[in-house]
């Protein structure tokens, strides 16, 4: 990260339903898959897509290759009061979360770390 991260820097990119879903979904996850969010959200890959690059692009997100899946985390730089923001977030709308993390649990040959996804 070159430039600091600000509270409006963040909340700016958090500021979509989309976004800050898969913020969430990553938070209480650690890592996950384009497929899996696209799961999860059910929405289509290319939109999915779509919001993690800008995710990215703001800083916000890391992401790793594994043979042709991109894995995303929370970017390992951002300042502690980011996840702390987000886990926060997490613990105090479960309840908002639940349905996408049932989708996620109930996913039919979820990939594993170190095997290929879908």
């Amino acid at each position: 990260m070159s430039e600091p991260l600000t509270p409006t820097d963040v909340f700016k990119c958090l500021a979509d339903d989309t976004r800050v879903r898969l913020m969430l979904l990553i938070t209480r996850e650690g890592e996950l898959c384009v497929c899996e969010l696209t799961c999860a959200l059910d929405e289509s890959q290319p939109k999915i897509s779509r919001h993690l690059a800008q995710l990215r692009t703001c800083g916000l997100l890391a992401d790793r290759r594994q043979g042709q899946w991109v894995y995303y985390s929370l970017h390992p730089e951002l300042p502690e009061w980011v996840p702390n923001i987000l886990r926060t977030a997490l613990e105090a709308n479960r309840d908002w979360l639940d349905p996408l993390a049932q989708r996620l649990e109930n996913m039919g040959g979820r990939p594993e770390r170190a095997a290929a996804c879908c």
